[in-house]
């Protein structure tokens, strides 16, 4: 795999056949499988989840996120932060430095994006979009290991749209006009997972440092981490030593993305301020 650095940072296709590369490694079974080990950190069943106001939180976004109150019977801890308990979290956490990052993000979105990464380093679990609607029973896979785990996309130029989850894993699937990259929803890890340290130090990088204005896909979103993707899995390569995560297959036979939330129409929702 190719060494992935900052310097090249914006050559997306370079990082797309990076991602789709490590896609046919776990497809063709080329890097053994990192064996669970008995004194390793397991995924806590922890839901972690993120609402800027809590004490505005919508109706059909509370309706969504009550799919997953089930867990509760499970087992699982549920976690609901907003912008006051996660600036609280992470001054406790991490100090002034990273609260200084959190500060920096301007819209809800970038907020939720940095504070999964702190609480899953720190703490492992599971984090979910409140806009993901529990369908079935597919997050049982995600406890089954200590493997960090995360959902590969892939955006097809020609089609103009998302690719189905089934066919990012076809062996022949042409790769032109294709962009593969992997997505921050759903993370599942447990805590001081190496791949989430990365991710997490480039974004409080890139917020703390002299830039007029950050792409929050890139900054701390589904670029940052699949670029931390990378170059983590690069360094496991040359080390000779297993890949420590695992590509979802099959996650949106367990969630289902809400488009139709009051939110999307306004501010709250970072395509319409972004241009995305």
């Amino acid at each position: 795999m190719k060494n992935y650095s900052l310097e090249i940072e914006e050559d997306y296709a370079a990082k797309s056949a990076c991602v789709r590369e490590i896609i046919q490694i776990q497809i063709n079974g080329l890097n053994p499988i990192d064996p669970v080990s008995s004194s390793a950190s397991f995924i806590p069943k922890t839901l972690i989840r993120f609402w800027h106001d809590i004490s505005e939180l919508p109706n059909d976004v509370r309706v969504c996120m009550a799919t997953w109150d089930r867990l509760a019977n499970e087992g699982f801890a549920l976690r609901l932060f907003d912008d006051d308990s996660a600036r609280s979290y992470i001054k406790a956490r991490y100090g002034q430095r990273m609260l200084a990052a959190f500060t920096r993000c301007e819209h809800p979105a970038m907020r939720c994006d940095y504070l999964r990464m702190c609480v899953l380093l720190a703490d492992g679990g599971l984090y979910v979009d409140t806009d993901d609607a529990l369908i079935g029973e597919g997050w049982k896979h995600i406890f089954e290991n200590n493997r960090l785990k995360i959902q590969p996309l892939c955006y097809d130029n020609t089609a103009g749209g998302m690719m189905p989850s089934a066919e990012i894993w076809r062996p022949d699937l042409p790769t032109a006009d294709r962009i593969f990259y992997v997505n921050n929803d759903p993370i599942a890890a447990p805590p001081g997972h190496p791949l989430l340290q990365r991710a997490l130090e480039r974004a409080t990088e890139k917020l703390l440092g002299n830039h007029n204005s950050l792409d929050i896909q890139a900054t701390t979103g589904p670029g940052n981490l699949t670029t931390a993707l990378i170059e983590h899995a690069h360094a496991l390569q040359v080390e000779n030593q297993p890949f420590d995560f695992e590509l979802l297959r099959d996650w949106d036979s367990t969630t289902e993305v809400r488009w139709n939330l009051s939110y999307r129409n306004d501010e709250r929702n970072w395509r319409n301020v972004y241009g995305c």
